[in-house]
């Protein structure tokens, strides 16, 4: 049930006639358990983009992962964060890969799995490799991760530096205090799954660069997000939106509230931003 109906955007900006900086989640914003995009996303999607604005994916996915639904939701040329606010990626499909790394920060990994291991040996890890998927020292089942995994011995899996770590498994956020005070970002993005990351970095900051290099005004961006790794990312913006299922950490700090994923929550945010955009163009699922 929707707790706040979605106000007309052009009423909270204060820049008219600006684009907008719109910061999307995917993961219970865009895409539901079955991880396909609805089409009623996908043509609000395209309508915002029509208009001008700026859609931006913001994930904990890795770039693998994010890619599909960048393709799907057809946002070339544009950018994209991944992997929690590690990597800012260029979106371009006149290079090969279809993007470029604009910037990517990374950490000494094996401090971290030493800390791991020796608290919680059954805890299930996986450390990125940027670009193609990642390394861990046993096998996750599949489906939790957003790109291929490779077996390796327990030296190589700290073997060089990385983007982002993912613990996953019964005690992952009960060693939140620990990665933290190793210098390291640990946020929180499930109830049994912890996102780590260099240092002071989130989806936030990573949105700050890139709003900063399209030269949008800082009252001019919107962010749409389900849990709680978009909690810095909804501080952050100057309309910040909570989809209606999100926990209630999240619902705290947004300033609205919309529809759940099964309600296509996002799609009135960006309908709100797109006048002229009615409901009866588009199939509700």
């Amino acid at each position: 049930m929707r707790t706040t109906r979605i106000a007309d955007g052009r009423r909270r900006v204060r820049h008219a006639g600006v684009p907008l900086l719109v910061a999307l989640d995917i993961d219970g914003t865009l895409v539901g358990q079955d991880r396909a995009i609805p089409p009623v996303t996908g043509h609000a999607v395209a309508a915002a983009g029509a208009a001008g604005h700026h859609v931006v994916l913001a994930t904990g996915r890795s770039i693998v992962g994010m890619l599909p639904v960048a393709r799907a939701l057809d946002i070339f040329p544009g950018w994209a964060v991944a992997s929690s606010g590690s990597v800012i990626l260029r979106l371009d499909l006149g290079v090969r890969a279809g993007y470029v790394v604009e910037d990517a920060h990374t950490f000494d990994v094996e401090p971290l799995v030493r800390l791991v291991r020796a608290s919680a040996p059954d805890l299930m890890l996986a450390v990125e490799e940027l670009g193609w998927g990642y390394r861990t020292d046993a096998r996750l089942p599949d489906g939790l991760l957003s790109g291929p995994q490779r077996v390796v011995a327990l030296e190589e899996v700290w073997s060089r530096p990385t983007t982002r770590v993912i613990l996953r498994g019964l005690g992952a956020t009960e060693l939140v205090g620990a990665v933290r005070a190793l210098g390291l970002t640990a946020t929180r993005s499930g109830p049994d799954s912890v996102d780590v990351t260099p240092y002071g970095l989130s989806k936030a900051t990573a949105l700050e660069t890139v709003r900063e290099r399209l030269g949008v005004p800082r009252g001019n961006t919107i962010a749409v997000g389900d849990n709680y790794n978009d909690i810095e990312m909804l501080r952050w913006a100057a309309r910040s939106v909570a989809m209606g299922h999100a926990p209630a950490d999240l619902l705290a700090v947004a300033s609205e509230v919309t529809g759940t994923i099964q309600e296509h929550g996002v799609v009135d945010v960006l309908r709100s931003i797109t006048p002229g955009v009615g409901r009866s163009a588009d199939t509700r699922r």
